[in-house]
């Protein structure tokens, strides 16, 4: 069970790190490399994107790399393929990120299904609304996988402890309004929001959105569980290969 994992390493650190690739970018070889680098340098998570052509939570590193990835020939076959292949060779929890347009198109149960018997732990459908993915939720809950649903500042203290009744494994804040990549401001007011969703729910908290170095995620030791990386480890990997990625991962520790 994920929460279980993660309290159980939390146990041992003062926050856990999840980071976030883009499978299939720059190719599904490369991307298995990237993950067997960043379970090498320590990382807690990871979640595993499907590429989409219409990433709308995403900013323009994470969309660069779904539309190559896409002309590049990746499919969602393909990309199961893959997350098996990382789940059988690493003991960490794999989650899969994609959009709701794809498990609609592939079948819901079967995208479940398929998630579960590749040891995939959960999934991050950050356009799917619990009360418009009933179907989506009863086969997450038949198959004991964990559906991460989404909080962001906007976010109002009640429909936050109405979204802690459907979510498992952990919740997922979004630092601030926007896209990825950005800059986001680790400051008081994210403090005060941090504090705000821990009323809501007693799962762990994942924070993502922003963060690109190590001062950001010490700012997080005790208001959330999970610091989230994304695109800076898509610009590192970009800029200067992907035996760079390890050492970036390192340097947050």
């Amino acid at each position: 069970m994920l929460e279980s994992y993660l309290r159980e390493r939390l146990k041992k650190k003062d926050i856990l790190l999840m980071t976030h690739i883009v499978l299939g970018y720059p190719s599904f070889d490369d991307s298995f490399r990237i993950i067997e680098t960043m379970v090498k340098a320590g990382v807690d998570l990871m979640e595993l994107q499907i590429p989409f052509s219409d990433p709308i939570a995403d900013g323009p590193v994470i969309l660069r790399a779904n539309q190559r990835a896409l002309e590049s020939g990746a499919t969602v076959q393909g990309c199961f393929d893959l997350a098996e292949k990382a789940t059988r060779a690493f003991d960490i929890p794999f989650l899969i990120m994609s959009y709701c347009n794809i498990p609609y198109r592939y079948g819901t149960k079967r995208f479940v299904s398929s998630m579960a018997t590749r040891n995939l732990r959960g999934a991050i459908i950050p356009d799917l609304p619990p009360e418009e993915g009933q179907e989506y939720l009863n086969d997450m809950k038949e198959f004991d996988l964990a559906p991460i649903l989404i909080i962001s500042p906007t976010t109002t203290i009640e429909r936050m402890k109405s979204l802690d009744n459907f979510a498992r494994g952990f919740v997922y804040c979004i630092a601030r309004k926007g896209v990825t990549g950005e800059t986001t401001n680790f400051s008081d007011d994210l403090g005060v929001y941090l504090s705000q969703c821990r009323e809501a729910t007693s799962l762990p908290l994942a924070l993502g959105f922003g963060i690109k170095e190590k001062a950001d995620i010490d700012f997080l030791k005790g208001k959330a569980e999970i610091a989230v990386i994304g695109s800076q480890t898509i610009r590192t990997m970009e800029k200067k290969g992907i035996d760079s990625v390890g050492n970036f991962i390192r340097s947050l520790g």
